[in-house]
């Protein structure tokens, strides 16, 4: 039975703080002075007999009893505002599946997906898509905001406490523009490729972790003239218009490759890839719209040229 002392407002103050990771940025979220917002959590902290952050050189982050008390209580505050909101809208108005995407799926599995859903799915169900790095959406999921992430994840520490499941392995790899001076260069040395500018993943994220493994093994330091982005039109546009080196995943480039547009580079990043997946929130009951798309991603998947299951 929920404890008669805990609160609403200590769950929501909880859940902002862990969201922003800085007690003044919920406070002003909240509309709140800090003073209460400290005092608020502390009160929430005494009831449970528990610590449930900790302060950082970067702001305030969970303790294992606060990761606890999140896996449950987004998905919790989450499913009482829709109730909410279905008994004040008496049960009209679209439903919505809250999907977050990697940039190892924006390419051709989720859009593809979101086709068929739309033409085969549970009618009335809108579908908005989030994208940032593994990190982010990770977090949102955990805290029942998003209902499902896609990608590729696996190395994402935030991952642990989540259900993946495996779709199929993708490869990163070394592209540049046809007539590219190292394009057809095989075998190439690793020493050749810092001579020319690099387009990579940013820091923090799974994709760039590959790279500076990649870095590691053939004793490269990364080069100085650097664009740092997931963005995939802008690397591709940079990379056709210039002398980059694009570290790209397989699926966001297969079509240039094929018009021979965009050439892959005589040295592998990695041999077998990642593995790109669906990841969901155990403590929230998943939807039929929700297992209805899980289940079009695993078809696409299974439909997707070249794909190493």
């Amino acid at each position: 039975m929920l404890n008669a002392r805990i609160k609403l407002r200590h769950l929501q103050a909880f859940l902002e703080v862990a969201r922003q990771r800085s007690f003044a940025r919920a406070a002003d979220r909240l509309a709140i002075t800090q003073p209460g917002m400290s005092k608020t959590i502390r009160e929430l902290e005494e009831i449970l007999e528990a610590s449930l952050f900790e302060r950082t050189a970067r702001g305030v982050a969970l303790t294992q009893a606060g990761l606890t008390l999140l896996r449950h209580a987004g998905p919790a505050l989450r499913a009482l505002e829709e109730g909410i909101g279905a008994v004040g809208g008496s049960g009209q108005g679209a439903r919505w599946l809250n999907v977050g995407a990697l940039s190892t799926v924006e390419s051709r599995l989720l859009p593809e997906a979101v086709r068929r859903f739309q033409a085969d799915g549970p009618p009335g169900v809108g579908i908005n898509v989030v994208s940032g790095p593994s990190a982010f959406l990770l977090s949102r999921l955990r805290r029942g905001e998003l209902d499902l992430v896609v990608g590729r994840m696996t190395e994402a520490r935030e991952i642990r406490d989540l259900a993946f499941e495996h779709l199929y392995y993708e490869r990163l790899l070394l592209v540049v523009r046809a007539g590219h001076p190292l394009a057809g260069v095989d075998p190439l040395p690793a020493e050749a490729l810092v001579a020319h500018p690099w387009i990579l993943p940013p820091p923090q994220t799974t994709l760039r972790q590959q790279v500076d493994s990649f870095c590691v093994r053939h004793a490269l330091a990364l080069p100085e003239t650097l664009l740092e982005t997931l963005s995939l039109p802008l690397g591709q546009g940079v990379t056709l218009g210039s002398d980059a080196i694009w570290v790209v995943p397989e699926e966001a480039v297969r079509a240039a490759l094929d018009e021979e547009r965009l050439v892959e580079l005589g040295l592998s990043l990695e041999r077998q890839g990642g593995s790109v997946g669906l990841c969901t929130n155990a403590s929230l009951e998943p939807s039929l719209a929700l297992d209805a798309f899980c289940e079009i991603l695993r078809e696409v998947a299974a439909d997707t040229p070249g794909a190493v299951i």
